[in-house]
């Protein structure tokens, strides 16, 4: 069993993981975005890379299974397309093997258009992935090229070709709003090249200048050179009733999908449900409690050693507060346009502890109904979109210091 650190609550029982999170953090250039865990290094003999997915599978073997088997497993990055087969075929075996696949699991992949394995699409088929992620961000080669991507609209055109010649049924487009120098105009093209491409599902996700990123060096907040709130905001409006009235339905804050193609992995942790993260940097959250690996390569290296001869994965934190777990639950469950069920969010509380957290929770949302970005069905409340989308912080922002003060939670 998962080790875990001695605490004086009681940890309530929680059911195991069904779904796997695995890092891949190779890439060939570093984005000027990006802030996630990644090492620049393509090369494929490369020795950096074989260390690294030695120890991967090493973790993997050291995790001890749930009951069940897992339902999904996704690979992000990072660029696990730059994965061979082979490399991919034996990271898939030990997680089979460790703790088996649902009969119905989907096997989701995010790719680089412009690295190799766009070419091992069919190959990748075999090893039984069924669901890939393109990471387009624009199709317009300037805000590619002052993004940091290495690939160009020729990649682009090229893989998805490759995608519809290899009969790919489900698979996701990836764009960013709110880019230097980006446009309308630029906005409205690349979401018609998105939806012409005819993906099951579209990702739209809006710029953030994270710390340590280049983009945040180059681009202060109130930058000329970024569209402004008003215009990022007309975008986000854009795409909500552009991909709605081309049948794309907008699950998620920054998630559209036809139906029936809702991204299952996602969907584990907007509903706050437990889930293994294996790699640099990779986060689980098991029996309540979020642990996140190191995030550079020579500290995961030993923190992977130490947990061998523990002889298992130790869970170092401690778990969080019921009121931390119900602030979680709100901000991810908001996010969802199924929303949250209030029944089931408090269904651990006594009968009157529940009654006053739900009035609280209620008139902080009831605040928001008359202008039409809070709607509700019984027991569910959720956001309407766009603008209840585009305003969820203000929304959480109400609830969460509403909650700040409820000392029964503590």
């Amino acid at each position: 069993m998962f080790l875990a650190h001695n605490d004086s609550r009681k940890r309530a029982t929680s059911l195991a993981p069904q779904a796997a999170y695995v890092h891949i953090p190779f890439c060939q250039q570093k984005c000027y975005y990006c802030d996630f865990p990644v090492v620049v290094d393509h090369k494929p003999d490369s020795r950096h890379r074989a260390k690294y997915l030695e120890i991967l599978r090493w973790e993997i073997k050291l995790t001890p299974p749930g009951q069940q088997p897992l339902t999904s497993v996704f690979f992000g990055g990072g660029t696990p397309s730059l994965l061979t087969p082979a490399e991919l075929g034996q990271i898939l075996q030990d997680l089979r093997e460790q703790f088996g696949f649902a009969e119905e699991i989907e096997i989701s992949l995010e790719a680089d258009p412009g690295t190799p394995g766009i070419q091992y699409l069919e190959d990748y088929q075999e090893l039984g992935v069924n669901r890939l992620s393109l990471g387009v961000q624009s199709f317009i080669p300037e805000l590619l090229r002052v993004s940091g991507r290495t690939h160009t609209v020729e990649d682009i055109e090229t893989a998805i070709h490759r995608i519809q010649a290899c009969g790919w049924e489900n698979w996701s487009l990836d764009l960013i709003q709110g880019l230097p120098g980006q446009t309308l105009a630029h906005w409205e093209f690349s979401l018609q090249k998105a939806i012409e491409a005819q993906p099951k599902h579209i990702s739209v996700y809006d710029l953030t200048l994270e710390p340590k990123t280049r983009f945040y060096r180059d681009y202060p907040e109130d930058s000329p050179a970024l569209p402004g709130d008003e215009l990022t905001a007309e975008m986000y409006c854009f795409a909500h009733e552009f991909l709605e009235k081309h049948g794309y339905h907008h699950y998620e804050i920054s998630n559209y999908a036809q139906p029936g193609y809702q991204c299952r992995h996602n969907l584990t942790y907007w509903r706050n449900q437990p889930y293994y993260g294996f790699g640099l940097g990779a986060t689980s959250y098991i029996d309540q409690v979020r642990f996140t690996r190191p995030k550079y390569l020579h500290s995961y290296y030993q923190w992977v050693k130490e947990q061998a001869t523990l002889g298992a994965i130790a869970i170092s934190d401690d778990p969080p507060s019921v009121k931390e777990q119900l602030i979680e639950s709100l901000m991810l469950g908001l996010r969802l346009r199924e929303g949250i069920n209030l029944t089931q969010l408090l269904k651990q509380f006594p009968a009157g502890i529940k009654t006053s957290v739900e009035n609280l929770i209620v008139r902080q949302l009831r605040r928001f109904q008359a202008e039409g970005w809070v709607g509700n069905q019984q027991e569910q409340w959720f956001l309407i979109p766009p603008q209840g989308f585009l305003l969820s912080n203000l929304v959480l922002t109400h609830l969460l210091l509403a909650l700040e003060n409820v000392t029964i939670l503590d």
